[in-house]
């Protein structure tokens, strides 16, 4: 099972791109400032993962979301 949920703040406004081709789809990227959890004794760290939207989701990214806000995301993980 590959499921994530991840809450952060957007460290910039979402880039939307659209394809070419006979329907046109909107992907947005952006990359969101998750804390890691901290044990007694230790700095706080944290984590930035890209996240890609495909779609109506990616205009509404570019209609509603902008740098500093708070976000959750649901969905998957790939790497490499």
């Amino acid at each position: 099972m590959n499921s994530v949920v991840l809450i952060g703040r957007l460290t910039k406004d979402p880039e939307v791109r659209y394809t070419t081709g006979q329907e046109p789809m909107a992907i947005a990227t952006f990359s969101v400032a998750v804390d890691r959890p901290v044990r007694t004794g230790q700095e706080k760290k944290t984590d930035f993962p890209r996240v890609t939207v495909f779609g109506r989701q990616a205009e509404s990214c570019e209609k509603y979301l902008a740098k500093g806000m708070l976000v959750g995301i649901q969905g998957s993980i790939q790497t490499g």
